[in-house]
């Protein structure tokens, strides 16, 4: 095994194990018979509902018996990402593990550790003999990253425990207490091919840093996707155009590094074209400056394809979509420095033979902006001839004043470290809203190993602070 000699052993086998294991968001059923295995292994009660949700319970160790139950919670599935130009099919190829220094990833893909680590620390809780605790009860989710699906379905009804570690953070000692709802806004924009003579050309948006469209929204990053939208309508201006293809992102919740598109140009006047992409590319350069340092954006000439140009009609309107719809930070929160309140995410294109797919993820701590920013983006949509509908809303988890939860496990962390944790709300989405929403007076808080790159192929999971959170999880249960 590639982590046979890292630490905490028990940990590191697990996630080696389920990295074995395709588990992308909608495939987790081999990681969810995984668990259900191991349960049955361990004589450890569980159940499993058809959205391959699993919860295992275990006892209370000696002199814990009557404490109340913990709730140690995390998600089954990842991101599945894969790098540009690499054959590779995550729907049913392993993940190959590769050591990077200190750090541990995926060769050309995302690693899971978002969140395969809280599957990891679980199924290592769950074994362990040597652990003192309170009685466990392992919560473990479907379709996380696709809209919280198997949180807003599994039935907790059998839980008896208020408290409930989520293990889904990317970063060692801050706490997190709170996050933003979501919203997805999926619009099918219907289109018409004909022929057309011209030129043929194809545009390509590479190296973009991309990333988590929770956690790095405000870090001035590029969507390759917008970009595109941004790219197009200039060179529609300059030129007589026609799309002929278009394709970008496999994820709406995920910043797009890489779009593609193919385009005719009518009676091409090459000079106008080249000097509006030109132009384009300054643009891009003075908006992005220290920020998108590797990216590339090419134009060139290509041989004729078979497949049809969009009409006009078709062409204008699917620009016009991309260029008006806003993206990034709608409205930073009044009251605390620095956290987003309001964002939207464009992160999937996808142009058929008579449609285009066009994929947004909205997110917002204040349910009623994002509602309007859904209605927003829907308006805009349907003015062009699209149509738009909302899926997997999920609820703000809202901050909570007293938490004997948090404040246990603070006084464990200064306890260990000699330092204050950092306690803060995200702009990203946890499902601890939706959570609370199905036990009164759940008392929450997500922790989680440092992780960076998550939902790209530069995912990095940090192996020292897998070990640190490890002790801290146990030092934490021994408190409770």
């Amino acid at each position: 095994m590639i982590t046979e000699n890292l630490s905490p052993k028990s940990v590191f086998y697990h996630f080696e194990k389920l990295c074995e294991i395709p588990h992308g968001s909608g495939n987790e059923k081999g990681v969810s018979d995984y668990c259900v295995d191991f349960a049955i292994k361990n004589g450890l009660w569980f159940n499993r509902d058809e959205a391959n949700n699993v919860i295992i319970f275990k006892k209370g160790t000696k002199g814990y018996e009557d404490h109340e139950p913990v709730i140690i919670q995390g998600h089954l599935d990842m991101v599945c990402a894969v790098r540009a130009g690499v054959d590779i099919d995550m729907e049913k190829e392993p993940l190959k593990l590769k050591i990077y220094g200190d750090k541990l990833g995926a060769e050309d893909t995302s690693l899971g550790g978002d969140d395969g680590i809280a599957v990891a620390y679980a199924l290592a809780l769950l074994e362990s003999d040597d652990i003192p605790h309170p009685p466990l009860e392992i919560l473990l989710t479907t379709d996380e990253e696709v809209g919280m699906n198997g949180a807003a379905v599994v039935d907790l009804s059998t839980l008896k425990g208020k408290k409930l570690i989520n293990v889904d953070s990317e970063e060692e000692g801050i706490f997190t207490v709170g996050c933003a709802g979501g919203l997805r806004v999926y619009s099918t924009l219907p289109v018409t091919r004909e022929k057309c003579d011209g030129k043929y050309y194809k545009i390509v948006f590479d190296r973009l840093l991309g990333g988590h469209s929770g956690v790095e929204i405000n870090r001035g990053r590029a969507n390759s996707n917008v970009e595109a939208g941004k790219l197009l309508k200039l060179l529609s201006d300059a030129a007589d155009l026609r799309i002929l293809s278009l394709e970008g992102g496999d994820k709406d919740n995920v910043i797009t590094p890489y779009t593609k598109a193919e385009i005719l140009v009518k009676n091409a006047d090459e000079t106008a074209l080249f000097d509006a992409f030109e132009n384009y590319k300054r643009d891009f350069s003075d908006r992005f400056s220290g920020v998108e340092k590797n990216a590339k954006i090419t134009l060139e000439e290509i041989e004729k394809t078979d497949l049809l140009p969009l009409d006009k009609a078709s062409t204008d309107a699917l620009i016009n979509i991309l260029f008006e719809a806003p993206f990034g930070v709608q409205k930073m929160n009044p009251f605390i420095e620095g956290l987003v309140q309001t964002s939207l995410n464009l992160g999937v294109l996808k142009l058929e033979e008579s449609f285009c797919r066009i994929d947004h993820s909205v997110r917002s701590s204040v349910t009623a902006e994002r509602d309007e920013l859904g209605e927003k983006i829907k308006g805009i949509c349907e003015k062009w001839g699209a149509e738009s509908s909302f899926h997997n809303p999920y609820p703000a988890w809202e901050y909570r004043e007293k938490s004997p939860l948090r404040d246990t496990m603070a006084k464990v962390w200064k306890e260990m470290t000699g330092n204050d944790p950092v306690v803060c709300t995200i702009h990203a989405g946890l499902e601890c809203g939706l959570l609370g929403e199905k036990i009164d007076g759940l008392d929450a808080v997500s922790i989680g190993p440092d992780m960076s790159g998550i939902h790209s192929p530069e995912e990095r999971l940090d192996i020292a602070s897998v070990g640190r959170i490890w002790e801290f999880l146990k030092k934490t249960l021994a408190a409770l």
